[in-house]
């Protein structure tokens, strides 16, 4: 423990910071994503019955970027709970988006991703389930 002057011990236990002590922050892990089953997943825009693209995914966390795949991003984490992430992210050059995932079960999730790509907005809410191996 810190030595402190009398003074100082005072002031700190005014404060409620007596026997306090430094707890480092955690990074957020997004491990509701691990929890997801690996393989092929299909696409669909919600409400809908047409399956707008089939991916095979090892690293749940490609769902963050749908609009923008391939492109290496900087990202922000706004949410990371046991049941949800939300991440905003920028692709310099080629656009940004915020998207957020909701866990239903370990192979179903809602997707809700909007930003802009290819000069162009996009908004979409996107039911992905599991359909088996890739």
């Amino acid at each position: 423990m810190a030595i402190f002057s009398p003074f100082a011990r005072i002031s700190l236990m005014a404060l409620g910071f007596a026997g306090a002590s430094a707890v480092p922050a955690q990074a957020p892990t997004l491990a509701m994503l691990d929890r997801l089953e690996k393989g092929s997943w299909q696409l669909r825009e919600r409400g809908a019955n047409t399956v707008l693209q089939t991916v095979c995914i090892g690293d749940a966390r490609r769902l963050i970027q749908i609009h923008h795949p391939r492109a290496n991003c900087s990202r922000y984490i706004i949410e990371d709970t046991p049941n949800a992430v939300t991440v905003h992210y920028t692709c310099p050059g080629a656009g940004h988006g915020r998207t957020a995932i909701r866990s239903e079960t370990n192979r179903l999730v809602q997707i809700d991703t909007q930003g802009i790509a290819e000069g162009r907005p996009f908004s979409q809410a996107i039911e992905a389930r599991r359909t088996g191996g890739c």
